[in-house]
């Protein structure tokens, strides 16, 4: 009896476990989930190191606006383009896109955690 006891108990651990597991995946940000990009020329800085959304798609000629709302300083750096832009608490910075493409970003100061792309597509 006790050896049936002992298995109903790990039985129930473990199965507490994945449904810890299944709701805290459920809680994740939009934007961990999303996998398509979302038409919007606006991304955020919010404090939490991360842009959101990460991935945005635009028409050509959009510009594309990030507003720092963290309590840190962080920059925005397009590959293939030679600037960095920083951005103080507060502070927004705008890049143009014209031509189609794919183009990923980074906070040069935060590269392992604050990653997105900007997406130029249609007409």
């Amino acid at each position: 009896m006790p050896e049936r006891g002992y298995r109903l108990k790990r039985f129930l651990c473990v199965g507490v476990v994945f449904l810890e597991c299944g709701l805290l995946a459920g809680c994740a940000p939009a934007t961990q989930r999303a996998s398509q990009p979302v038409r919007t020329s606006q991304v955020d800085l919010p404090q939490s190191y991360q842009f959101v959304p990460a991935s945005i798609e635009v028409r050509p000629g959009s510009v594309v606006t990030w507003t720092n709302h963290d309590n840190f300083t962080h920059s925005v750096e397009v590959q293939c383009q030679t600037e960095v832009h920083m951005l103080r608490p507060g502070q927004t910075t705008q890049i143009r896109f014209d031509q189609p493409g794919t183009y990923p970003y980074v906070c040069t100061l935060h590269t392992r955690n604050m990653r997105g792309t900007v997406v130029v597509s249609g007409a």
